[in-house]
């Protein structure tokens, strides 16, 4: 590993993977950023924000070329992600296309071949938004409790049911949703994508979060919507749960990875800032306990970055399991929150200030304890392998 928190190469960082880097700085400083005010303002990241990431690349980077995407593989992806967050567009803009990107690895894992070849070329391209609807508005980060019902019906299913807190809940043409297809606990839960476009299915809200205020986050209805047959996931039904466990080992790992830049960021900003500050006439960076305090803050981001780039490393190798992906996610997240809220407190009342970039960090930060599965749960799944 080396260079500041803006120019980290890590180990599992490849040479295409680096020269891709600077580019991607480059378009996201130029292309994206002037609009982070306007999006929060409006709440959300709009649709020619979308086409322009796809012609550039930025959807689908690991998805083969012959679907449309860019032939890499999920280097690329966790690097767009730090990218994104060191930008300074984690706030909206990169929680939408993390959840898009993400997805297109359920339809490319799971989706018939002729599934495939029409949706997943159109989420590259950005003319094609996607979503996952797991959580309902009795059911969080139990799977197993899901009870958006899909009936089966000739050539297809009728799904009823009602999910909140869906990240491009406003923006997604494509919606893969976990529903309820039989009655054996996790052995019943199905993995259907709807259309947004399909009879009955309707958008609610676009919540008003603390933080995230470019991400469109919904409320999803579904009455009595119909869902072809092709659109299952997997080969037959009763392999969701399996699915998501599958796929939520990639999702927390971004989580992790936005948890570290985050905490690199955090630090970078408040050593400039302490240095530049005078309190009772000398630079607040004079004071022990400032040294003390980001002494402590440099050291868990230096660790953390460490550990996730040796993670990183194991799940490029096929290697990273579920148990330990929890073990990551809960840390990192917990951390990162600790580093920012000390880094916070030495900006003084500027750090409560939006327009400083450790509020917006702040801000964004606490829900990242909560999704992909809350950190209590990721214990849960840590304390059952021990």
């Amino acid at each position: 590993m080396s260079g500041s928190a803006t120019n980290i190469v890590s180990p599992w960082m490849t040479d295409d993977v680096i020269m891709l880097q600077d580019s991607v700085r480059k378009v996201l400083g130029k292309e994206f950023l002037p609009h982070r005010e306007q999006w929060e303002e409006e709440g959300i990241v709009n649709r020619e924000a979308w086409l322009k990431a796809g012609e550039y690349g930025l959807l689908c980077p690991s998805i083969p070329e012959e679907f449309g995407g860019g032939g890499g593989s999920k280097a690329h992806d966790a690097m767009l992600a730090q990218e994104v967050e060191r930008a300074g567009l984690g706030g909206g803009f990169g929680v939408g296309i993390g959840t898009h990107c993400m997805i297109a690895h359920y339809i490319l894992a799971y989706a018939s071949e002729e599934r495939r070849k029409e949706w997943l070329p159109k989420l590259a391209s950005g003319e094609a938004i996607a979503a996952v609807a797991m959580t309902e508005p009795g059911t969080g980060s139990d799977l197993k409790a899901i009870r958006t019902k899909a009936t089966k019906v000739p050539g297809g299913y009728r799904v009823n049911g009602q999910k909140i807190f869906i990240s491009n809940g406003q923006n997604a043409d494509l919606i893969v949703t976990v529903c309820r297809t039989g009655d054996d606990g996790s052995k019943g839960i199905s993995l259907l994508v709807v259309d947004a476009n399909a009879e009955g299915f309707r958008r609610g809200r676009n919540l008003k979060k603390i933080g995230l205020p470019a991400q469109d986050t919904s409320e999803l209805f579904f009455d009595d919507v119909f869902v072809p047959d092709e659109n299952l996931l997997g080969s037959e039904e009763g392999q969701g749960f399996y699915q998501l466990m599958n796929q939520l080992v990639w999702e927390r790992m971004l989580c992790t990875l936005g948890a570290v830049v985050s905490m690199e960021l955090a630090v970078e900003h408040t050593v400039e800032y302490v240095k530049s500050r005078k309190v009772f006439g000398q630079a607040v960076m004079d004071f022990q306990n400032t040294q003390f305090k980001l002494a402590e803050c440099k050291t868990q981001a230096s660790v953390a970055r460490v550990y996730v780039d040796q993670l990183m490393q194991r799940l490029l190798d096929d290697e990273l399991d579920p148990t330990t992906s929890a073990m990551a996610k809960w840390w990192t997240t917990d951390t990162q929150f600790k580093v920012l809220d000390e880094c916070l407190q030495l900006h003084g009342g500027y750090g409560y200030m939006t327009e400083y970039p450790i509020a917006r960090l702040w801000r964004d930060a606490r829900v990242l304890r909560i999704w992909a599965g809350t950190n209590e749960i990721m214990k849960v799944i840590v304390a059952r392998d021990l």
